[in-house]
């Protein structure tokens, strides 16, 4: 179990749990720099996208020392563990569980060790032909259950090769989403896969190199941002500098519910800042889904951005209606049936001198299973809303993700089974309006050929040719 952090998780209610991406890494190359305390920063930028465990690699240039461990960034480390990992280079990874179990030895940065030297990795997304690769393994090369795991063992399996040489002939035989740090005792190597599903960018610092899932931890450990790593781009970082090569074509396919939910709105993707696509994305939701109200307030905080661009494109005033209360843990004690009642008052609670007697217009990023926004409506009519219209900045989500978040299954979906109005009767809302497919990629200034949008569509830019896929794929085999 968990140990109680203090902190707010994504879901308002666990039976409702949000989206979850896979995973945050980080990596830096860096002689003379505290790269243990630089890597704890930038995953700790890194947090929203994995909160089951964390853990880093460093080496000094002879040997790999990891610690890691279940928990948030804060819990697993501080001054006392990061003052024993010292060296010039380091790679982090915070966890959110996408193949495999939420278990200590499914903790990254994997390793292993071999007579050529040791290897650790940390992995950002999900591979769908994971059963398969495994299949290439001599028994007991695996102690994990996890597609990184796979990926660890086989870039180790010939100690005899560079390791950008193995792995360039290995990763076009990879399939599926993964941005990936990794190292040796001396260099620091970074990859994509050649859709570029999940993001990672390259950043430069006084007296080395940085990779990192997003901008956002670049800026928090003062590191300058380069680019972005392409799909199909493999990088060597040592004291030679960055060398590049690529291992495929760039066929990118960017993710594009990143712009949604799951990046941090001061992170910059395809030269876009996430905070003006999402602000955008309210301003399309107005103009597709006006309505007559007089007041917008955002669900905490992931409609906030939507929210703003939606009063702004409206002209009707923005608010604060519900206070989100910001210390309640994941792992809150257990409630009485009494509070149990309550809900997700737990966590959220209406201001009623300010809705009171209003018509509402409540934007959210996504409705998953509908609980949540169930609860939402009621509570805001209970307090005084005389109309709650519901507006939500994403399309329906009816499709499960195999590249790296984990959503629910297309059962547990509300739009995988119910039409809008179906699903605005089941929520007991005045009115419902997602935004369109096409709007929401218009947002992004991408065109839709370059952006994944599975979820949405039902439609895979990598084909899942194999039922052998899923979270226990592996536990499954044992």
């Amino acid at each position: 179990m968990l140990k109680g952090d203090g902190r707010l998780g994504h879901d308002l209610d666990p039976q409702d749990r949000a989206p979850k991406d896979a995973c945050g890494v980080f990596g830096v190359w860096a002689p003379g720099e505290d790269v243990s305390k630089l890597t704890y920063y930038g995953l700790y930028a890194l947090q929203h996208r994995g909160q089951e465990s964390a853990g880093i690699a460093v080496s000094e240039g002879s040997r790999i020392l990891v610690y890691k461990d279940m928990g948030l960034v804060a819990q697993v480390f501080d001054e006392s563990i990061l003052g024993t990992l010292r060296g010039h280079l380091s790679i982090g990874h915070c966890r959110y569980s996408t193949t495999g179990s939420s278990v200590w030895e499914n903790a990254q940065p994997t390793l292993s060790s071999t007579d050529g030297g040791g290897l650790a990795l940390a992995h950002n997304g999900n591979l769908i032909n994971t059963a398969q690769l495994a299949e290439r393994l001599t028994s007991g090369a695996m102690r994990a259950t996890t597609d990184t795991e796979v990926l660890t063992a086989l870039l180790a399996q010939d100690a005899s090769r560079p390791v950008d040489d193995v792995a360039a002939e290995l990763l076009p035989e990879v399939k599926g989403a993964y941005s990936l740090v990794w190292m040796n005792e001396t260099t620091l190597f970074a990859a994509r896969d050649p859709q570029g599903i999940r993001p990672l960018v390259l950043g430069r610092l006084e007296r080395g190199w940085v990779v990192a899932s997003e901008t956002a931890a670049l800026d928090i450990v003062g590191a300058s941002f380069i680019r972005e790593i392409e799909p199909g781009e493999l990088l060597t970082i040592d004291e030679r500098g960055v060398r590049s090569r690529r291992f495929a074509v760039a066929e990118p396919k960017g993710c594009l519910f990143e712009y949604v939910y799951l990046a941090r709105p001061d992170t910059t993707i395809a030269g876009r800042g996430v905070q003006s696509t999402r602000v955008e994305v309210g301003r399309v939701l107005a103009r597709e889904h006006p309505v007559e109200a007089d007041l917008v307030i955002p669900t905490p905080e992931s409609g906030t951005p939507a929210a703003i661009g939606y009063a702004e494109e409206s002209g009707i005033p923005y608010g604060q209606g519900l206070v989100k209360n910001s210390y309640v843990g994941r792992t809150f004690i257990q409630p009485s049936q009494t509070i149990r009642q309550l809900g997700i008052r737990l966590k959220l609670n209406p201001l009623r001198e300010v809705i009171e007697g209003k018509r509402l217009v409540v934007v959210d990023d996504s409705i998953v299973r509908g609980n949540t926004q169930r609860a939402i409506v009621k509570m805001l009519r209970e307090a005084g809303a005389t109309e709650v219209h519901v507006r939500i900045s994403s399309p329906p989500v009816a499709w499960p993700c195999f590249y790296g978040i984990d959503f629910a299954t297309r059962a547990e979906l509300i739009a995988g089974s119910l039409s809008v109005e179906e699903i605005r009767s089941s929520l007991g809302a005045d009115s419902l309006g997602y935004i369109s497919l096409d709007g929401l990629t218009t947002a992004t200034t991408l065109p839709a050929d370059r952006l994944c949008r599975a979820c949405f569509t039902g439609e895979y830019p990598i084909p899942i040719e194999d039922d052998r896929v899923g979270k226990f794929v592996l536990e499954a085999q044992r």
